[in-house]
Order: C-alpha cells, then sequence, then structure tokens
C-alpha cells in the first residue's frame, strides 16, 4: 500500500479556511481517496489542551512569547506522532488545518523569533517532515479580522494589534515564495473563484 499525502490549509483568521477544507475533501471522496482531518494546535486530546492553554484569553498570569512558542510545537509534536503519521502509514491522506507554516508565520514572523530558533525547534519535534502541498489562502489582515469579529469572540492571538498581523501576513508570502509546494490562492475574491482556485491547484497537484 503506498503512504497517504498530507495536505495543509494555511491562512489568516477571516481567510475562509473551513469552507476550503470542505472542497479538498469533496475533492477526495470523488477521487476515492481515504483521509481524515486534523487541526493545529489541537488534534489528539493533549493537543487539544494545549489548545485550549493557547486559545485562552482568562490566564492568571501573561503567557510569554517563549511559552506559546514552545506549546505550539509541542502539540504539534503529538499530533505528527499519535495522528498524522499513523494514518499516512496506513495509505489515508491527511487534511490539516494548519501546520508548521502557521508558526513560522505566528510565532515566527508576528512575534520576531529568529529564524534559526524556528528552524532548531522544528528539527527536534518534526525532525524533517513536511506537508506534501499547502494551499495558503491569502488576505488583509483588515478583511480576514473583519469577517473573523463577524463570527464571534476573538481568541487570544486574533486579539493583537493590526501590525502583528501585517508582520505574519509579510511572513507567508515571504515563505511560500520560496517553496514550491505551497500554492497561493487570492482569498478576498468571490467564493466560487477561491474555490475553483483550490480545485484547480489540487488537480495539478494529482497530475
Amino acid at each position: 500500500m503506498s503512504k497517504g499525502k498530507f495536505i495543509v490549509i494555511e491562512g489568516m483568521e477571516g481567510a475562509g479556511k473551513s469552507t476550503a477544507i470542505t472542497v479538498v475533501e469533496d475533492f477526495l471522496k470523488q477521487s476515492n481517496i481515504p483521509f481524515i482531518n486534523t487541526r493545529e494546535p489541537g488534534g489528539t486530546p493533549l493537543a487539544e489542551s494545549l489548545r485550549s492553554i493557547v486559545k485562552s484569553v482568562e490566564h492568571e498570569e501573561t503567557l510569554t512569547q517563549e511559552t506559546e512558542l514552545l506549546l505550539m510545537y509541542a502539540s504539534r509534536s503529538q499530533l505528527l506522532a499519535n495522528k498524522i503519521l499513523p494514518a499516512l502509514e496506513k495509505g489515508e491522506w491527511v487534511i490539516g488545518d494548519r501546520h508548521d507554516l502557521s508558526s513560522k508565520a505566528y510565532q515566527g514572523g508576528g512575534r520576531n523569533f529568529d529564524d534559526a530558533v524556528m528552524k532548531a525547534i522544528a528539527d527536534v519535534t518534526l525532525k524533517g517532515f513536511k506537508p506534501d502541498l499547502t494551499l495558503y489562502l491569502d488576505i488583509s489582515p483588515q478583511i480576514g479580522l473583519s469577517r473573523a469579529k463577524a463570527r464571534g469572540e476573538l481568541d487570544r492571538i486574533e486579539l493583537e494589534k493590526i501590525d502583528f498581523f501585517d508582520r505574519v501576513r509579510n511572513k507567508y508570502l515571504e515563505l511560500a515564495s520560496k517553496d514550491d509546494s505551497i500554492i497561493t490562492i487570492d482569498a478576498s475574491q468571490s467564493m466560487p473563484m477561491v474555490h475553483q482556485k483550490i480545485a484547480e491547484a489540487l488537480a495539478a497537484f494529482f497530475k
């Protein structure tokens, strides 16, 4: 049995990741490919507990940037070892709602952690593992955050100032421009157009 593939949907708040994931699911179903879904941070019982710590705005003490960074990779390590790798070995494809690119953008870009620090932690926790295909939904922070606010309360990270999200977006674009496995899609387009671009990217990946 051939190994599965790991497809990741990336993007800032309000970029439309949830509907994009549905497009990928439908594509795989039509192709009769077995798959599972994951999300980050989270995806396993322990990793979900870490997600709650990272996202919560109700801490009795300040969550440091260093703690946030390490919790993200601790959660990712649990998910990779206990869910992603076993599924791929069984021949299942994995659809990920975020992966390492998020940490590089949010903690590396947004929090200004040095690239060497990010690489060192990723090397320990991921050991060179990376997605086969990443679809990055690009949108301006202003549009994305307005969409996020419209759907409910914002979490701890979503409450950051706009310059934080400007740095996040710039890092996303920088990294995507250097990696052929990352496809950038303009998420400010109409939803049908965004979905068409996703389908085209998936079709090209299969070829």
